[in-house]
């Protein structure tokens, strides 16, 4: 029989260079229960293709922009048998792109024929750090553009007059109810759908992973989708009622023929209200209107009865 060959073993500073790290950095995920420990011998430590293998993954997940706290999680996956490849999977499709847009190029000097031909360094400032555009390396007058459509919908608003700080600080506020959106779907989908498995041990498997990516990809669109629909409804119904509160403050309602509207005091209609109710307000103050009339009348027509009177009193 014969018997396997002996695991290699390599001391701190050999396991350095072979994986493409420092021994401080070695020691470091050492404390952060990210790299097991060696085996001791004697006086030395050694390590063996395990920790080269554990090594090599934690850079290629660095690499990919997860933090040392994920990485711990993700390698946890590993070490209880879930499987790497499914957990990275998964990762991989949720990091994936949400939408169909292209990131594309524009140059400082077209940014300044789409915002009106006047440089503008604040609002390009102000673009950066928003992520409307990012930075090209070693090109200081290009910018990349993740979502053309959003850097063509501030064109389109600035070419309306809307001025360009009121776009940056509406794209704020916006971005806020946007990821509120988002963080609801998520905890909805998450308790309908994902909760199983994330809570339940036998759905931590390379095959439930892999299941779990599929469901990804179908759900991914229907946040955009739902949004969208949403959307359309309300500005609909917005942008119709505008319209009629501006056209109705154009032409104000007219009162029915014969009758015309009179403004009275706040606390006199409140006073009225408190006394018959507030459907007979209008009634009471009509009948209350036309009583004083003809008391008025009442009295007009004794005054000037009173001369008469006195002369048929007269010896």
């Amino acid at each position: 029989m014969t018997e396997p060959p002996p695991q290699k073993t390599y001391r701190i500073e050999d396991l350095a260079h072979q994986s493409g790290t420092t021994v401080r950095t070695i020691r470091a995920y050492q404390d952060k229960d990210l790299l097991p420990r060696p085996q001791r011998q004697g006086r030395a430590n050694l390590y063996s293709d395990l920790h080269l293998t554990r090594l090599r993954q934690i850079t290629h997940l660095l690499d990919r922009g997860y933090t040392l706290a994920s990485i711990r999680e993700l390698l946890d996956a590993w070490d209880t048998g879930r499987g790497l490849g499914g957990v990275l999977g998964l990762a991989t499709e949720v990091e994936g792109p949400w939408t169909d847009e292209q990131p594309t190029r524009v140059t400082r000097a077209e940014l300044n024929a789409r915002f009106g031909g006047t440089p503008d360094d604040d609002a390009v400032t102000e673009a950066l750090e928003l992520g409307v555009l990012e930075p090209v390396m070693d090109d200081s007058d290009t910018f990349l553009v993740p979502s053309p459509q959003e850097l063509y919908v501030a064109a389109e608003l600035h070419s309306a007059g809307v001025p360009l700080p009121a776009i940056a600080d509406h794209l704020r506020e916006l971005r806020g109810d946007i990821e509120h959106i988002a963080a609801r779907f998520l905890e909805f989908t998450t308790q309908h759908v994902f909760a199983r498995y994330l809570d339940d041990p036998a759905h931590r498997t390379d095959a439930h992973a892999a299941e779990a990516a599929s469901l990804v990809r179908r759900l991914r669109p229907l946040a955009r989708q739902t949004v969208d629909a949403e959307l359309a409804r309300a500005m609909r119904t917005f942008a119709v009622r505008h319209l009629r509160a501006g056209l109705a403050a154009d032409n104000p309602p007219q009162p029915p023929e014969g009758k015309r509207s009179v403004e009275l005091p706040a606390d006199v209609i409140s006073g009225v209200e408190a006394l018959v109710g507030r459907e007979r307000t209008s009634a009471f103050i009509a009948l209350a209107a036309e009583r004083e009339l003809r008391a008025r009348a009442l009295d007009d027509m004794i005054t000037s009865r009173q001369p008469d009177a006195a002369v048929d009193q007269a010896p």
